[in-house]
């Protein structure tokens, strides 16, 4: 692909170039391909059926994710989350020794791969939260936990330039990948300030259904605000919001 450069952006198709606009400015391609209908029909792209089927499978399954969680994640993402999240379960979905090639899913596939996926790159927990804490999902009540020990947050949360105040969140995310729903529960701290004195030991937990048959995935984040009059205004509207997938818990 070729980018386009000038004051005037094309849209559109033209001598068999098509103009378009992605995340990552305007630009150009050729026009071609092989046409939709031998793909779907001719023998010799039996393998990109499959390929395609799958990936399907995968795009639909990491939908399913983000609306699942999407309280915690409208206020830690990246632009290319999704792209990076699909991949991840594509790679997924290729880890299923049950069913065969083209029918593999991620309720077969070993989802416990997904535990540290980060949701923003531009805040990766990891690198913000340096807290200890424990985390547990108790899959006969449905209940997941969160706990820290009392900490300086100056000394163990590296916040962007500006925070004066924080919040720690963790959810918990029941995913029916077949049927496309989910259930969530999620749980925060107050507001807290962004201070070199210990906070309170924290707890915090979300239940969702006992007993559940289904994969469950938890996540941990960290949220930064900037005071101003009285005021708590989300920082640099979330850009360095951490989200990240903490435990993955299959039945």
């Amino acid at each position: 692909m070729a980018k386009q450069t000038g004051i005037i952006k094309l849209k559109g198709t033209i001598g068999g170039i098509s103009f378009y606009k992605t995340s990552d400015g305007h630009l150009a391609r050729e026009k071609g391909g092989v046409d939709k209908s031998r793909i779907q029909n001719d023998p010799a792209f039996q393998r990109t059926r499959e390929n395609g089927s799958e990936f399907g499978r995968a795009g639909k399954g990491g939908k399913v994710l983000r609306n699942a969680i999407r309280l915690l994640l409208q206020n830690a993402k990246d632009k290319r989350v999704v792209s990076r999240l699909t991949k991840s379960l594509v790679a997924i979905t290729k880890t299923d020794t049950t069913n065969e090639r083209g029918l593999r899913n991620l309720q077969d596939g070993n989802l416990v791969l997904l535990e540290g996926f980060e949701f923003n790159l531009n805040g990766k927990l990891g690198a913000t939260l340096f807290a200890p804490f424990s985390k547990a999902f108790d899959r006969v009540t449905g209940e997941a936990t969160l706990d820290l020990a009392a900490f300086s947050p100056v000394v163990r949360i590296a916040a962007p330039a500006g925070t004066t105040h924080f919040k720690i969140v963790m959810g918990a995310a029941e995913l029916d990948f077949e049927n496309e729903t989910s259930t969530f529960e999620s749980d925060a701290t107050a507001i807290l300030p962004y201070t070199a004195a210990d906070t309170a030991a924290i707890a915090l937990s979300a239940t969702i259904t006992a007993n559940s048959t289904l994969q469950v995935v938890q996540v941990i984040g960290v949220e930064f605000y900037q005071e101003v009059n009285g005021e708590m205004y989300a920082l640099k509207n979330g850009a360095y919001n951490a989200l990240s997938v903490a435990t993955v818990d299959t039945p």
